[in-house]
């Protein structure tokens, strides 16, 4: 840490260098297929922050020419109505991934989703092939929160190979993910939980701390060691402001580097996962299940 604060990891300025990356690729998939990918983003009932959070990924996708498509489901739709619009999604040509916004409807099981999705269009990482192609270390789509946290500290050259790391949270959709893929770089990972005996003493071992408990304020900065990079994957309304799992105040004062919530790994989130859209889109088209392939099958009848 400088006498000026830590160093902010801030992720407009890497979420544009992927948006602009982005849209190379969706030119040059429309210049080859004749259309643009679209990504289906669904909604199950009108959570406020959801919906917010939404209108942020399809601005993001106009910007770099994906068609964006809100599926919005009230929130007292039965498991199989949801199934059967994820379905639909599923059969749909024009629909190269599918992300369906968490929380669900506490009477909805996570597994009417995840049962339900394609796992080519599962550009969220949630189906349990993906997930198990990524605990084998194989190419699948990566959960984009988990992604988006490790992808910052590599695009803000934070080394990660060998340096002790803990993990503060175990959800399949950030904490487990987040763990593998610090493996991925060679890092020495410990996974902490609500379980966990003596919080502090894990965080204060480690030289990057990656929070993803969904406890407003739950890391302060006497919980880290003196220069730690720290990480704050949390999302918290409190009092209408939106803040993180650190305490930022506290943290800043201890930390070398640190992500700001809002506006650190929320824009890489939503950058990353139009990558995956993409890579979804080029895979279909290639084995056929894509648009144009469609097209070109009907000229053949």
């Amino acid at each position: 840490m400088t006498s000026e604060g830590p160093r902010l990891l801030l992720g407009a300025p890497i979420a544009a260098e992927i948006r602009a990356t982005v849209a190379n690729d969706v030119a040059a998939f429309r210049g080859r297929r004749g259309f643009a990918p679209t990504l289906a983003v669904v909604l199950v009932g009108k959570d406020a922050p959801s919906a917010v959070y939404l209108n942020q990924i399809l601005r993001s996708c106009e910007k770099v020419g994906i068609t964006g498509r809100l599926v919005e489901i009230p929130g007292r739709a039965s498991s199989a109505a949801i199934r059967h619009e994820i379905e639909a999604l599923n059969a749909d040509p024009m629909v190269a991934g599918i992300i369906v916004q968490m929380p669900l409807p506490k009477r909805i099981p996570l597994t009417v989703v995840i049962d339900t999705l394609d796992p080519a269009k599962d550009i969220d990482g949630l189906h349990p092939r993906n997930a198990g192609l990524l605990s084998l270390g194989y190419d699948g789509f990566l959960p984009t929160t988990a992604h988006a946290a490790v992808e910052i500290l590599k695009r803000s050259s934070i080394p990660m190979s060998g340096r002790r790391v803990t993990l503060v949270g175990r959800s399949n959709v950030v904490g487990k993910p987040a763990a593998l893929l610090m493996l991925r770089e060679h890092a020495t990972v410990t996974i902490c939980h609500s379980r966990t005996a003596d919080l502090a003493h894990h965080t204060r071992d480690a030289e990057i701390v990656i929070v993803a408990a969904g406890v407003p304020g739950l890391i302060t900065g006497d919980m880290l060691s003196p220069g730690a990079v720290v990480v704050d994957v949390g999302i918290n309304v409190v009092n209408d402001r939106l803040v993180g799992d650190v305490d930022f105040e506290s943290a800043s004062r201890v930390a070398s580097a640190i992500t700001p919530v809002p506006g650190g790994v929320g824009p890489v989130t939503n950058a990353l996962l139009l990558t995956h859209l993409v890579r979804a889109a080029q895979a279909q088209a290639s084995n056929g299940r894509g648009h144009g392939a469609l097209h070109l099958a009907g000229s053949r009848q």
